[in-house]
C-alpha cells in the first residue's frame, strides 16, 4: 500500500472514530464526506471517505479510484442499491445516488464543479484510464 493510501485510510479512520468531529477538512483542506453503502454481495455497510463538491442541495463525488482501469467497489454497490447515507462533519444524511457519465447533459457542468474543488486531479486521473469516470450525484431524500 502506498504512503498516500495509508494517509487516506488514516484520515477515514479519524473521521469515523471522532464521529465527524475531526476529518471533514482534514486532508489537504478538501471537503470530505463519509459515504456508507450496502455491499452488493455481503449486505454489510461499507464506508468510504471521499472528497465532494456541492451542486445546489446535492453532493457530488467522483468514482475515479485514482484513474484505475476499474471503478471503485462503492460505485457497484450504489448501482445495486442507490439508497445510502453520507456523513458530512457530524451530520448524517440519507441520500439517493445517481451516477452520471459523459453522455448525461449534467455531466460536463458537474465535472467542472468537482474538478475545481479537487485542484484539477480528476482531469489527471482521466488521462490514466480509458473508462469514463463517473460523477455521482448524492441527493438528500425528503427531510434529509
Amino acid at each position: 500500500m502506498s504512503f498516500f493510501h495509508q494517509v487516506l485510510r488514516t484520515h477515514q479512520w479519524i473521521y469515523e472514530h471522532t464521529d465527524g468531529f475531526l476529518g471533514h477538512h482534514l486532508l489537504f483542506g478538501n471537503p470530505t464526506l463519509l459515504l456508507r453503502t450496502t455491499g452488493r454481495r455481503t449486505g454489510e455497510v461499507r464506508t468510504n471517505g471521499l472528497t465532494y463538491a456541492r451542486d445546489g442541495d446535492d453532493y457530488l463525488v467522483v468514482a475515479s479510484k485514482g484513474g484505475s482501469p476499474k471503478p471503485p467497489a462503492w460505485l457497484a454497490n450504489l448501482t445495486a442499491d442507490p439508497r445510502c447515507e453520507i456523513q458530512v462533519g457530524r451530520r448524517r444524511i440519507p441520500v439517493t445516488a445517481r451516477s452520471t457519465l459523459p453522455d448525461d447533459p449534467d455531466y460536463a457542468r458537474r465535472w467542472t464543479i468537482v474538478n475545481s474543488v479537487n485542484a484539477d486531479r480528476y482531469t489527471q486521473y482521466q488521462t490514466r484510464t480509458t473508462r469514463p469516470i463517473a460523477v455521482v450525484e448524492l441527493r438528500p431524500v425528503s427531510g434529509g
